[in-house]
């Protein structure tokens, strides 16, 4: 395709050649400690180090820059998850991977987000329970939800709806994270494959590999 200075702009189908897989959109929802961050932060290194090329788009870090005049109210996080899907359609147009980690709590907004991706997109529903995901609490928002010093908290003060119909779930519930990390990736890779894929490397056996000697074995 042409750009206004006359170049041949490369398409994303010759950014997947040369990458030997697909580009695509996971987009990973679920309660605050539901392990999202967790599955894709951990896939996302174990596929680079088999060689794809991929990168995480994490709703904490988006709330720092792109998002930061954000609230929580239903508009914002709309216009939040409305941000995070051209951004992750601007990633994959580069032929790249993207793994959304992100509450996206209404439906509506996720299906705003599939529409707005033209690469293949695929909602993957990180499941657990509310009070699983109170115990963990990593961050101390649901004890600070529970106290009212957070107004409308996701599962606490705001809802949660859960996807009818999700590409794929994957229940963190009595699961170690490289168990889930590696359901995870062997999902991505089913679905990125073009032509031959780089070897496979678990979570437990990913430590020590370089990604040059992971590459097409």
């Amino acid at each position: 395709m042409a750009s206004e200075f006359g170049a041949m702009a490369l398409s994303r189908s010759e950014r997947e050649r040369a990458n030997g897989h697909r580009s695509a959109v996971f987009w990973l929802t679920g309660l605050s400690g539901a392990g999202k961050t967790t599955v894709a932060s951990g896939a996302e290194q174990l596929l680079y180090t088999m060689g794809y090329q991929v990168c995480v788009l994490d709703g904490d870090h988006l709330r720092k820059g792109l998002n930061a005049d954000l609230g929580f109210d239903d508009a914002d996080r709309h216009e939040s998850m409305r941000r995070a899907g051209h951004m992750a359609e601007a990633f994959a147009n580069t032929g790249m991977i993207v793994l959304v980690a992100l509450i996206s709590p209404f439906d509506r907004g996720r299906q705003y987000a599939r529409q707005a991706v033209s690469a293949d997109f695929y909602e993957v529903y990180v499941a657990t329970t509310l009070d699983l995901c109170e115990a963990r609490d990593p961050k101390g928002l649901y004890r600070k939800a529970r106290a009212g010093e957070i107004h409308g908290f996701t599962g606490i003060s705001s809802p949660y709806e859960v996807p009818v119909a999700p590409d794929t779930s994957i229940d963190t519930r009595g699961r170690t994270p490289s168990q889930s990390i590696d359901e995870f990736v062997q999902y991505v890779r089913s679905k990125v494959e073009l032509g031959r894929l780089p070897r496979y490397i678990s979570a437990n056996n990913a430590r020590g590999v370089g990604r040059r000697d992971a590459i097409e074995q």
